[in-house]
C-alpha cells in the first residue's frame, strides 16, 4: 500500500459487513478515503447454517452494530473529521450509542495523544429505529472469560445459581483456554482477526493507543448469542470500573470506560430495545467492589494455578511473562493487594511466586494505586480508596505489617489520611445499580454477601 499520512486523511468509511450462517464468519470492512479496504473477520463456531425471519433480521442488526463499534480500532489511526457508511443506514438511536462509545472509549487515547475528539466522530443519520421483538431465545448464558479472577467468580456464581452457561472467549489465548477448560463447562472460542493493514498503518505512524475493547467484545458476544439462539450475554465488570483516573488540569479519564455502568446501561438497553427484546446483556459483578470480588474469589483455591490478571499475558504483540504474573505491572500490584486481606499470606505468595509488598522497588507502582502523589494508573484496577483500605488492613496484621511497603504506608501515607476512609467493611457492601435479571439477583445476593 502507498505511504500513509494520517494528517492527509479526510474520511473514514464503514464499507460493508456480511455474515455467512453456514460458516459462522462475519466480515467487517473499512477504508480511509479511496484507499485499500481493511477487512476484519469474526468467526462464531457452531453456526446454525441457516437463519430465518425475525432472528435473521436481529442478527443483521447485531452485525451492523458490531461493524460500527469494532470500527474504533481503525478510525483511531487517523481520526478524520468525516465518517460515511457505504452500504446501510443508521438511525438516530444507534448513532447516539456508537458516538458515545467513540468519544468516551477513546478518552485515554485522546489524552495520551493530545487530541480533542469532542464532537468529531459523527455518523450520518437516516431512517427510524427498529423496535426489537422477542425471538424466543432459550435460557442460557454466554459468559465472557478473560482468564482473571472476576470472570471465574461470575462463572461459579452462575453455576451455584443453576444457570446453564457456556464459557466464552475471543481470540487465541492459551491461558484463557486453560482457565476455561478448568471450569469443566461447555466452551465457545470465538475467532477475531484484525485487518493486517492496521499493523502496517501503525508502523507508518498512525495514531495508536487504547480502545474500548470491552465494547467491541460485547458487540461480538451479542452477535454470537443470537447466532447460537441464547438469551444472556454476561460480563464480569464490578462497580469500581465506573471510576476513572483524576488527571490534574484534565479531569476524569477512565481507562476502562466500556467496563463501567454508563456503557453497560446504554448498550444493554439498546440491545433489548433495537436488536432483540429477550436478549439480556449484563455484568454479574456490577454491585460489587473490586475488594468484594477478591473476597469472593479467595473462598476457593481451585483456580490458583490457572488464573492470571496480568495484562502482559494478553498483548497482541510484544513479550509475555515467563510465568503467569510479571509482578511489576499495575494489574499484578493491585490483584496482589486486593487478595491479601482475604487469603493466607503463604497461599498468595505461592500464586505470584514472590511477595510484591516486600519489595521497595515496587513503591512507585503502589503509590499510584494509593493515589499518593500520582493518579490511578490507566489500567483495570480498583479505586484508590480500595487500595488504601486494603493497605491499612494489612498494616494492622502481624503477618503483613513488617513488609517494607506496608511499613512504608503506615509511617508515610496513613498519617495523612482520615481513619474513616481506611475502613474496609463499607467497601464490601453489595449495592448499586445493575442489569442482572431480578430472579437471578435474588439467588445471588445472599451468596455474594456471605
Amino acid at each position: 500500500m502507498t505511504a500513509f499520512d494520517k494528517n492527509q486523511v479526510s474520511r473514514f468509511r464503514f464499507v460493508r459487513c456480511d455474515f455467512a450462517a453456514d460458516t459462522g464468519v462475519a466480515r467487517l470492512v473499512y477504508a480511509f478515503d479511496d484507499g485499500p479496504e481493511m477487512t476484519e473477520t469474526v468467526t462464531v463456531p457452531g453456526a446454525p447454517f441457516q437463519l430465518d425471519g425475525e432472528r435473521a433480521a436481529a442478527v443483521q442488526r447485531a452485525l451492523q452494530l458490531l461493524h460500527l463499534i469494532a470500527g474504533v480500532s481503525y478510525y483511531k489511526a487517523a481520526v478524520p473529521a468525516q465518517v460515511s457508511i457505504d452500504s446501510y443506514t443508521v438511525d438516530a438511536a444507534t448513532a447516539a450509542l456508537v458516538e458515545t462509545v467513540y468519544l468516551n472509549g477513546l478518552g485515554e487515547f485522546a489524552y495520551r495523544n493530545g487530541l480533542n475528539l469532542r464532537g468529531r466522530f459523527k455518523l450520518p443519520v437516516e431512517g427510524q429505529p427498529v423496535a426489537a421483538q422477542a425471538l424466543g431465545l432459550r435460557e442460557h448464558a454466554l459468559v465472557a472469560i478473560g482468564g482473571g479472577k472476576d470472570s471465574l467468580v461470575s462463572i461459579e456464581a452462575l453455576r451455584n445459581a443453576g444457570v446453564a452457561e457456556t464459557v466464552t472467549w475471543i481470540g487465541g489465548s492459551q491461558l484463557i483456554r486453560a482457565c476455561a477448560d478448568r471450569t469443566g463447562l461447555p466452551t465457545l472460542n470465538i475467532g477475531r482477526t484484525l485487518a493486517p493493514e492496521l499493523f502496517e498503518l501503525n508502523r507508518q505512524g498512525a495514531w495508536n493507543g487504547h480502545i474500548p475493547v470491552t465494547a467491541v467484545n460485547s458487540a461480538i458476544m451479542v452477535l454470537a448469542a443470537l447466532v447460537q439462539g441464547v438469551d444472556q450475554v454476561v460480563f464480569s465488570n464490578e462497580r469500581s470500573a465506573s471510576y476513572g483516573s483524576q488527571i490534574a488540569g484534565t479531569g476524569e479519564v477512565n481507562h476502562q470506560w466500556s467496563k463501567g455502568w454508563a456503557f453497560e446501561q446504554a448498550f444493554g438497553e439498546h440491545v433489548q430495545q433495537h436488536v432483540a427484546a429477550d436478549l439480556h446483556y449484563y455484568s454479574l459483578l456490577r454491585p460489587l467492589s473490586e475488594l468484594a470480588v477478591a473476597r469472593q474469589f479467595a473462598k476457593t483455591d481451585y483456580y490458583d494455578a490457572h488464573f492470571s490478571s496480568c495484562n502482559r499475558n494478553f498483548h497482541i504483540l510484544g513479550e509475555r511473562p515467563v510465568n503467569r504474573w510479571c509482578g511489576v505491572c499495575p494489574k499484578c500490584h493491585f490483584v496482589f493487594l486486593a487478595l491479601a486481606p482475604f487469603m493466607p499470606k503463604t497461599r498468595l505468595v505461592r500464586i505470584f511466586g514472590r511477595n510484591l509488598l516486600d519489595d521497595i522497588e515496587q513503591a512507585g507502582g503502589y503509590d499510584a494505586l494509593l493515589e499518593f502523589q500520582d493518579h490511578k494508573p490507566f489500567e483495570c484496577v480498583g479505586e484508590g480508596k480500595e487500595s488504601r483500605a486494603a493497605m491499612a488492613t494489612l498494616a494492622a496484621r502481624a503477618d503483613w505489617k513488617e513488609d517494607v511497603l506496608v511499613k512504608r504506608f503506615a509511617s508515610l501515607i496513613q498519617p495523612t489520611l482520615a481513619n474513616d476512609e481506611l475502613a474496609i467493611e463499607p467497601l464490601l457492601v453489595i449495592d448499586g445499580e445493575h442489569r442482572i435479571p431480578a430472579a437471578l439477583w435474588e439467588r445471588l445476593r445472599a451468596n455474594f454477601a456471605a
